[in-house]
């Protein structure tokens, strides 16, 4: 009878103690997977760098140089010491500070729709049809409906006379004109706030609004406590939104409606970078007054976004 002898086994030497075993080389597909995503955005991101940020700093530079005879010197901050020293331009600045309080009543009025046309209150079907209707209209047609509609002796004169108010003109106040545009603004543009509302609502939580009704929860009890809270990041959006709108879409609203007057009042950086640019010939003051509008949109919309956050973490 023959021995048995088992195969031989190949044992690997033992690895010494305390040495770690060599990195294992990732495949070379994973690798390149990492770098998907920034090939991905890479051209988006060329785009806002080469038509968004490079014209800025572009612009911000041409601020600090000279008109007229000074064209293209370095003059420091002369152009801002101007800027601030300009009657007009501090109104302008005035009227933005009036845009921020005016702000949540824009952003209300479309958000309140909004809930209507989701809670399917009386009349939402009102609302549903028309409520886009304003965001088709150019600015200019915009304005010259409301020309003859705020007109002295005009259709909404007429009805205030007729019960019993005195006529307001509307256009020539200075204490009055500002408050108008901005209303016309408001009611030409709340149709696409109206919409990302809506958008917000189809991703709020059902069940929450069902069981505030079982509750017996008031309508400004849910829109407090349910609604707000839920579409917080929305809201934060149409603020942030709105407000660039107001500061960078009225020209239009703005030249055919007072023309900057009645005696300035209705001045804003936007309207005073254009009658510096397009009238007075005077690009680097409307350079400078450009770069006050850029970080004015940037300090209020940050200033926005952390207390609505602060808000929706309260709630």
């Amino acid at each position: 009878m023959t021995g048995y002898s088992p195969a031989p086994v190949d044992r690997a030497p033992a690895r010494p103690t305390g040495v770690t075993a060599p990195p294992r080389r990732a495949p070379r597909g994973t690798r390149l997977d990492r770098f998907a995503p920034f090939v991905l955005v890479a051209p988006a991101v060329l785009v806002v760098v080469l038509l968004r940020l490079w014209p800025l700093l572009l612009g911000v530079n041409f601020s600090f140089t000279g008109d007229g005879d000074r064209n293209g010197t370095a003059v420091g901050f002369d152009n801002y010491v101007t800027l601030f020293g300009d009657p007009l331009f501090r109104t302008a600045l005035r009227n933005v500070g009036l845009l921020v309080l005016l702000l949540p009543v824009a952003v209300a009025i479309p958000g309140l729709l909004a809930t209507f046309i989701h809670l399917k209150v009386p009349g939402h079907r009102l609302y549903r049809g028309v409520y886009f209707f304003p965001a088709v209209l150019s600015p200019v047609i915009v304005g010259a409906i409301f020309n003859l509609l705020l007109a002295f002796d005009g259709p909404v004169n007429a009805l205030l006379g007729h019960v019993g108010l005195g006529p307001v003109d509307w256009l020539g106040d200075p204490g009055v004109a500002i408050f108008a545009v901005v209303g016309v603004h408001v009611w030409a543009t709340f149709g696409m706030a109206l919409v990302v509302f809506l958008a917000g609502f189809s991703t709020l939580d059902s069940s929450l609004l069902d069981a505030a009704k079982v509750d017996g929860a008031s309508l400004p009890q849910t829109i407090r406590h349910v609604i707000v809270p839920g579409l917080s990041r929305t809201i934060q959006f149409v603020f942030v939104t709105t407000m660039i709108g107001m500061l960078t879409s009225m020209f239009g609203l703005l030249y055919v409606m007072t023309n900057g007057g009645p005696a300035g009042s209705t001045y804003l950086p936007e309207y005073y970078v254009w009658i510096q640019q397009g009238q007075l010939n005077q690009p680097a003051l409307a350079s400078a007054a450009s770069t006050v509008l850029f970080l004015i949109m940037l300090v209020v919309g940050l200033a926005q976004i952390g207390i609505l956050r602060r808000a929706g973490r309260e709630d």
